[in-house]
């Protein structure tokens, strides 16, 4: 049971469980906005919830369990990574596999269960979170795979609530690919040696620092940008108006934490910040709805 307990401990931190909170509020407004106006959403909403978290679940773990096996031989070459489960020895390539086989068939049975469509785009679903991981072999742009890997979610927790996609949702879906690569670029400069280095690709490997820094800032201007598109979609209230302007805020404030010459508060902006504008957003647009 103590070896379990160890391992299970150790599955929890390869996989970063704690940065769920990433995309979950994404796809909890997305389920928010789907279920507003359907006339038995307080009958359907509680089980769809249910096993939209369980999907999301799956799916990010999966996804996180393939990167470091698919990422083990490169992590330990990395003085960053080589801490990490698989090089330092704490759980095998073949455990790490079955890990997330058996996540993915959690992500699958959850899909099935909201309705035909999640369940027929599964594949679809995996091959992203699975592919992200090899684009920094082969292009520059991989933050933008690991972006659209969490820009899905709002777009699946649609297509969960309500069986079909509404092609407004897909604005969010693309202002968190967004997002979440402008935030990966600032991260990929902490590995700057080591990716030319190893041959891999990243934006801060094929530009520099500063014009990777300088690249992260505009994704993240036209996230804001398409924030705004987004709350004129859905016809947002105050709430939401005020909710978009705190994001920019916040954004602003987390580009300050760092600069070409001073990563060393990169962490509290990566971590801490996305965290809390991810959630702040959810927030507003809740309170936005409820005030309707």
């Amino acid at each position: 049971m103590q070896s379990l307990w160890a391992r299970t401990r150790t599955t929890l931190e390869m996989i970063k469980w704690e940065h769920s909170i990433f995309a979950l509020p994404f796809a909890l407004t997305a389920v928010l906005l789907a279920a507003d106006g359907l006339p038995d959403w307080r009958l359907v909403l509680p089980a769809k919830l249910a096993w939209i978290l369980v999907a999301m679940v799956g799916a990010r773990s999966s996804a996180m369990a393939f990167n470091r096996w698919a990422d083990a031989e490169l992590d330990a070459a990395n003085p960053r990574t080589k801490s990490r489960a698989i090089p330092a020895g704490l759980l095998t390539r073949n455990f790490v596999l079955g890990f997330t086989l058996l996540m993915a068939a959690v992500f699958i049975a959850a899909a099935a269960e909201l309705n035909r469509l999640t369940l027929y785009l599964t594949p679809l679903v995996l091959a992203v979170l699975w592919g992200y991981s090899y684009l920094k072999r082969v292009t520059r742009w991989s933050h933008l795979g690991l972006g659209l890997a969490l820009g899905l979610a709002p777009s699946a927790a649609w297509i969960a609530v309500r069986g079909s996609l509404d092609a407004r949702i897909l604005v969010l879906t693309a202002a968190v690919t967004l997002w979440a690569g402008g935030f990966d670029v600032l991260y990929a400069c902490q590995d700057f040696e080591h990716d030319r280095a190893a041959g891999l690709h990243s934006l801060p490997q094929a530009v520099g620092i500063p014009a990777a820094f300088w690249t992260a800032r505009a994704m993240h201007l036209l996230m804001l940008g398409l924030l705004v598109w987004f709350g004129g979609l859905f016809h947002f209230h105050a709430f939401g108006w005020m909710g978009i302007g705190v994001v920019g805020l916040l954004l602003a404030y987390e580009h300050s934490l760092v600069s070409p010459r001073d990563l060393r508060r990169l962490n509290a902006a990566f971590f801490t910040m996305n965290g809390v504008i991810a959630m702040v957003f959810l927030a507003f647009v809740a309170s936005d709805l409820w005030l309707r």
